[in-house]
């Protein structure tokens, strides 16, 4: 009975991984009228295929390019007529005369189909971007399936042309797929080690909830900890805190609670607690994102902080703004108390406090408590350039549509050791990583933060997930995906493409400072079509990306 039971749950489970919605779109039915036998063949990664209609331009033989150490995505497309039980997928290694990139080095995911909005949240479509990792899988008459690759060089493979195939069996017919990586003799570093300045933030309120742990629990970090290691593989290099209750007034699913508890006591004195911040900061640095840690927020969008009252026995609120007098009697004593227990954990120079888009009066007034509370603590600021306070910030960051066409002040900052990255949020269209973008644009965030000299790339959301998101990824205030690039149970189409730009942007660093002239110089001019923050509606961004890869190979 138990051994059924057991049966039973991991078949739930298993079906529930694997639902989808209904297309409000399902385009000419027809078209399946003319396909007999199920077929598979290689796709593009710049295509997000219907599931609905069978998929067009699909061929037989597919060749890569790669330095040692990155990592290529490849796709490829199951096409049914008829359903077919069982897909199996297998992958061989890779050789090259002697040498071989073992098949272990190749992850393979079942791209999954999730409701989308578009920008202006009017209209829906089903969209295929959720990927689960998986060997074996069914698929419904008359859909396309895609299947998703990852091929990992390592960086200690010899150069050379390495050959392959990819076997995918349908209902036990085969068909084989021959596999072509092109291996340079460059080495690309490990994510660790990358330069670009990643910094997409976390929501560990939202794993919570997604899988119903208590919070902070071993069963939370446990569930956090592949999605975080999805994070450090990208080269992520911020911790996101909240260091007060809800500084974004809770705009996501799952609102971000105080890390660091503050009581007073009945003499009035301030007592803090970081027991919960300590935990998750050194949990993220176990992943391996220890380059700084960013604390939101003074300037909260509601100006109300909370603190548990010891003579009332109850929570209660001190509602005010930077300037004012209520407000430098709850934050000084904190920002004082705080810095000394960073210095004590080692962590003071690694961290920021942070604020973005708020008013420059507030602005200004708060980072003057934090220059009071220690001058050493640095800064950090998510908004469109204030020359007013611009100076006064360490790692700043920019809306994308910010710097048109002077580039005077990347320059500078980045010659004062100041990181300066740019963003995008629920604007603007494009390019961005909405679960309806095409996913070239993902890719093109790399290559415009190369061309221009960012640093890298912030976004408020890695994994803000909405309710049901490996389902539906609308939300009732964004855009869909606006509020996360991975899945509870995987990455995304979106999130491998931007990973594939950073890397990109790391050859072009690597090229840069190579001594060759002839090849910096052929750098810049691959770089010019990525200068516009906007590549225009009628522009082919996957034909620009291909292109653009195509020269950092030589």
């Amino acid at each position: 009975m138990r051994k059924w039971f057991f049966f039973l749950l991991c078949v739930g489970v298993n079906v529930m991984a694997q639902r989808e919605l209904a297309d409000p779109y399902p385009g000419d039915q027809s078209r399946w009228d003319g396909v007999k036998t199920v077929s598979v063949a290689w796709g593009s990664t710049d295509v997000r295929y219907s599931r609905s209609v069978p998929a067009e331009g699909a061929t037989k033989t597919l060749s890569l390019s790669a330095w040692r150490g990155e990592r290529v995505n490849a796709q490829a497309v199951v096409v049914a007529p008829k359903e077919v039980v069982k897909v199996g997928v297998a992958v061989s290694d890779l050789r090259s005369g002697r040498n071989a990139i073992s098949a272990a080095n190749v992850k393979t995911f079942k791209v999954t189909y999730v409701m989308a909005d578009n920008i202006s949240r009017s209209d829906s479509a089903l969209v295929a971007d959720r990927l689960v990792e998986c060997h074996e899988f069914g698929v419904d008459a008359r859909t396309t399936r895609p299947v998703w690759f990852e091929i990992k060089v390592p960086q200690d493979a010899k150069a050379g042309k390495y050959t392959g195939k990819v076997t995918v069996t349908c209902d036990g017919r085969r068909t084989v797929l021959p596999l072509t990586v092109d291996v340079a003799d460059r080495v690309l570093p490990e994510p660790k080690d990358w330069k670009f300045h990643l910094d997409l933030w976390q929501n560990p309120y939202a794993v919570a909830r997604y899988f119903d742990v208590p919070l902070w629990s071993k069963e939370h970090f446990d569930r956090m900890r592949p999605v975080m290691k999805t994070l450090a593989d990208a080269g992520q290099k911020v911790i996101t805190c909240s260091i007060i209750e809800r500084p974004w007034n809770g705009q996501t699913q799952d609102p971000f609670e105080s890390m660091i508890g503050k009581m007073k006591t009945i003499g009035g004195e301030w007592k803090y607690n970081y027991e919960v911040f300590d935990r998750w900061v050194e949990f993220m640095m176990s992943m391996g994102i220890d380059e700084q840690i960013d604390c939101y927020t003074l300037v909260p969008w509601h100006y109300r902080f909370d603190y548990y009252d010891m003579a009332s026995n109850s929570v209660k609120y001190v509602a005010c703004h930077p300037g004012e007098k209520e407000y430098e009697d709850f934050i000084l004593p904190f920002l004082k108390d705080f810095a000394s227990h960073l210095k004590q954990k080692g962590w003071f120079s690694c961290t920021c406090i942070a604020m973005d888009e708020r008013p420059t009066d507030q602005l200004r007034a708060a980072y003057d408590i934090v220059k009071r509370a220690d001058p050493g603590y640095r800064l950090e600021g998510a908004f469109n350039y204030f020359p007013e306070v611009i100076d006064e910030i360490y790692d700043i960051s920019v809306g994308i549509s910010y710097m048109q066409s002077d580039y005077n002040i990347v320059k500078r900052r980045r010659a004062e050791g100041k990181p300066v990255t740019f963003y995008t949020c629920c604007s603007p269209e494009r390019p961005n990583t909405f679960t309806f973008s095409p996913p070239a644009e993902s890719s093109y965030i790399g290559w415009h933060a190369a061309a221009i000299g960012y640093d890298g790339y912030l976004r408020w959301a890695y994994n803000s997930w909405v309710k049901d998101p490996c389902v539906d990824s609308r939300f009732r205030t964004w855009a869909s995906g606006d509020c996360f690039l991975v899945y509870p149970d995987g990455s995304s189409i979106r999130m491998q493409r931007l990973v594939e730009g950073i890397q990109a942007y790391e050859k072009v660093r690597t090229l840069r400072e190579s001594g060759d002239d002839k090849v910096r110089a052929a750098v810049e001019e691959t770089l010019k079509p990525f200068l516009p923050w906007d590549p225009g509606k009628d522009a082919d961004v996957g034909k620009m990306v291909r292109e653009a890869g195509r020269m950092l190979q030589r």
